[in-house]
């Protein structure tokens, strides 16, 4: 299996975010998203620079996708979407279908590698994660309308996941989400703005000073959800370190880890060691410094409440 870097979630500063991406060129994944998915404000980077990263990337050896808004609200992110769908360069993440239908209907956008675009089926995608692929026939449509690569949305459970994978096109890839903060909604609305009592409109882009989201507690103290602008995370990090095995009987293709401000370089190389087979996942897990102040989640991999943690036999 490949590993995969997820787009960066956070209102992180143009500095941060080349730091980061140099760093990420000598890690050992296979495949990096970038660009904005949850807020079109976060303009830290121009479509140019993102570009520059993408090349040095590429350089590295790196596959590059540019991934797109989930939650498109004004025409001014649409022109900015058909700048990302015909970037010319590399493949594109779809979070929504109506970017599904602009990569759908534009053969010049490059699809990354040799691939043979038709005006029947436009140009070859990912499906990200905020499209709802629930079953075997949105995945053979999105396949027959040239997805590449399709991310489980992250609440699909590995009994649901093995039912797809029986039935998954065979010009497809699968790629699960398997360690960081789980994407579970978006709104019109920005929870941060709220939590300092401003309106979205005027939120001083105070998200920035959260560079892993805010947690969000409940009335008795309990650790709940991860506000991130627009966006709802979990309030701890799924870890599917422990169903490496699983995933590799199920032929998911990919696992994707979520980018976070500390750490995340030794989460990704806990992983490399145990696909390459250096280490045994339970190993590895002891090895992880466990999250604070949550702890990690795995209970939608498992048909349960997706905050649940359970220990699984390595």
């Amino acid at each position: 299996m490949k590993l995969s870097l997820a787009p960066i979630p956070y209102f992180w500063s143009a500095d941060a975010i080349r730091a980061f991406y140099g760093q990420a060129a000598t890690w050992p994944v296979d495949i990096v998203y970038l660009g904005e998915t949850v807020c079109a404000k976060r303009r830290p980077l121009s479509l140019d620079d993102w570009m520059e990263i993408g090349d040095a990337l590429a350089g590295a050896g790196k596959e590059v996708v540019l991934s797109t808004i989930a939650l498109l609200e004004a025409e001014s992110e649409l022109s900015a979407l058909d700048r990302i769908c015909g970037n010319g360069r590399f493949p594109v993440e779809a979070n929504d279908m109506g970017t599904v239908h602009l990569l759908r209907g534009n053969p010049n956008h490059a699809g990354g590698g040799a691939r043979q675009d038709t005006p029947e089926t436009g140009s070859r995608f990912v499906i990200g994660p905020h499209i709802n692929t629930y079953n075997t026939e949105t995945l053979s449509l999105l396949s027959d309308l040239g997805a590449m690569r399709w991310v489980a949305p992250v609440e699909l459970s590995r009994a649901t996941l093995a039912d797809l994978q029986a039935a998954r096109p065979d010009n497809i890839q699968t790629e699960v989400f398997a360690y960081g903060r789980l994407p579970l909604a978006f709104s019109a609305r920005c929870f941060t703005a709220r939590a300092h009592n401003l309106p979205k409109d005027q939120c001083d882009f105070l998200c920035c000073n959260y560079p892993d989201g805010l947690l969000l507690k409940t009335q008795e103290n309990q650790n709940l959800f991860t506000i991130n602008g627009v966006q709802i995370q979990s309030a701890g990090p799924c870890n599917l370190l422990m169903a490496v095995g699983e995933l590799s009987e199920l032929q998911v293709d990919i696992l994707r880890i979520a980018p976070q401000s500390q750490g995340i370089d030794a989460v990704i190389h806990t992983f490399r060691s145990v696909l390459d087979g250096k280490t045994t996942a339970r190993s590895a897990l002891d090895s992880l410094p466990p999250p604070d102040p949550v702890d990690w989640c795995n209970g939608f991999w498992l048909g349960e409440p997706g905050m649940a943690w359970r220990e699984l036999a390595s």
